[in-house]
């Protein structure tokens, strides 16, 4: 079967050229997939029947099954379980911001990176997510509130940059014209610091946010918390982001988890501020550490927040304490996880 989803206006041409059907059809496809939310060929009635049956018969769109979705509290906040066809499940979340839409997206089923703040990771990894299924999170969520999405973070379970060319082809597509429309300004990619792809990002020349995860400012801290860190040095990290920097001369985030105790001294406040002073376009996100059912790890209090985020704002950094969303549906950072990759069955 040929699979529709996450192709491009050109492919579908050419799928249809090579089947004798006319061009422009390609792109009322495309209309009813992306800004129609129609996915059954019988419903396409633009087309006519006998196509409407050789879509039957030879082509899928294969959507992500919801499975269930979790609605925060004040109405802002969407999480979604999702069924690929392989059995395996990830999350994804919409957030209601003041400037639009905004879709968090899962780029792994499970995630390798071990960081112990992180429900995605505590499966391990079970598999890249393809083009059909990452942009499948962003169409499932057109469909559910029949809005135009105005963003896209990949920041759900998985290291993007681990998953290179998926991730980078389905936020093409997304940001096609005649697909999504999504600004690439529009666009974050957050990552652990997978040194090697954040060169080959800057490259492509793309202006697509670049968020790392940073939550330490020591080597020694880092790995004990973010395995990864173990990989990479962290001057071998930050010189790779300054690239990017350098090269996009787009803003920077890093993102920066507190736990109490942890990784949240004062003196850890100035050393993060002496970091980030050296780029000049950046912010700083303070996460406050969610809980989850795997781990024990402590927010700071409000004070030391406050305090903190004012020790890194006095080198010159912008920063703020990231407003939590989703926390009561387990949908903020950290929380989102795979299911254990497939349903829960699979496993006993």
């Amino acid at each position: 079967m040929i699979e529709l989803l996450g192709k491009s206006l050109e492919e579908l041409q050419s799928i249809f050229k090579t089947h004798n059907i006319q061009k422009f059809r390609a792109k009322q496809l495309i209309d009813y997939i992306y800004h129609r939310y129609v996915f059954d060929f019988q419903e396409m009635t633009q087309f006519p029947k006998e196509l409407r049956q050789w879509l039957s018969d030879n082509c899928v769109i294969s959507l992500p099954t919801l499975i269930t979705e979790s609605i925060s509290p004040d109405g802002k906040t969407r999480k979604i379980l999702l069924e690929m066809t392989d059995q395996s499940r990830v999350e994804a979340v919409l957030m209601e911001q003041h400037y639009g839409y905004s879709v968090c997206v899962s780029s792994q089923v499970g995630c390798a990176m071990g960081c112990v703040f992180c429900a995605s990771t505590q499966g391990g990894l079970y598999r890249d997510l393809t083009v059909a299924e990452i942009i499948g999170q962003v169409v499932i969520f057109g469909a559910l509130t029949k809005e135009q999405i105005h963003s896209v973070v990949v920041m759900g379970a998985g290291e993007p940059l681990q998953n290179y060319d998926n991730v980078l082809q389905a936020l093409q597509l997304l940001h096609d014209p005649v697909i999504c429309n999504i600004s690439y300004r529009k666009m974050t990619i957050s990552t652990c610091g997978w040194v090697p792809n954040i060169y080959k990002l800057a490259d492509e020349g793309l202006p697509i946010t670049l968020a790392l995860s940073l939550h330490a400012t020591n080597n020694e801290v880092r790995r004990s918390i973010m395995p990864v860190g173990a990989r990479y040095e962290l001057t071998e990290v930050l010189d790779a982001v300054k690239y990017y920097y350098d090269t996009t001369q787009r803003r920077i985030t890093f993102e920066y988890i507190l736990i109490d105790s942890v990784n949240a001294s004062m003196e850890e406040a100035h050393a993060l501020g002496q970091i980030c002073k050296d780029f000049p376009n950046c912010h700083v996100n303070l996460i406050p550490v969610n809980g989850n059912e795997h781990i024990e790890l402590y927010k700071p209090s409000i004070t030391n927040m406050n305090t903190f985020k004012d020790i890194v704002g006095s080198y010159g950094v912008s920063v703020t304490v990231r407003k939590e969303m989703g926390d009561a549906i387990q949908a903020a950072c950290g929380q989102l996880k795979a299911a254990h990759g497939r349903k829960k069955e699979n496993h006993e």
